[in-house]
């Protein structure tokens, strides 16, 4: 445990911090599991709306750095692949 009032400040912003880019992380995954799910069940109009959300909480993801930009670009490739092949 720090006894610095700087650092243990710095404890607390970690923590916070983290809380965060977990919720980011996970709400991605979320996203994208969803439009899965809905690709393979063979939902058109699920599966468009699910897609839409999954690629905005993957660029958002990206552009805070919560993810590598070549991550993003792989899911974004390989979710736009299932949705033209339904």
């Amino acid at each position: 445990m720090p006894n610095i009032a700087s650092a243990k400040k710095r404890v607390r912003s970690n923590a916070k911090k983290a809380t965060v880019n977990t919720l980011v992380v996970a709400s991605m995954r979320t996203a994208v599991k969803k439009f899965e799910k809905e690709a393979n069940a063979g939902n058109k109009e699920a599966a468009s709306t699910n897609y839409n959300v999954a690629i905005q909480r993957i660029d958002k993801a990206m552009a805070s750095g919560k993810i590598h930009k070549n991550k993003a670009a792989r899911l974004k490739s390989r979710l736009t692949k299932m949705k033209n092949a339904m």
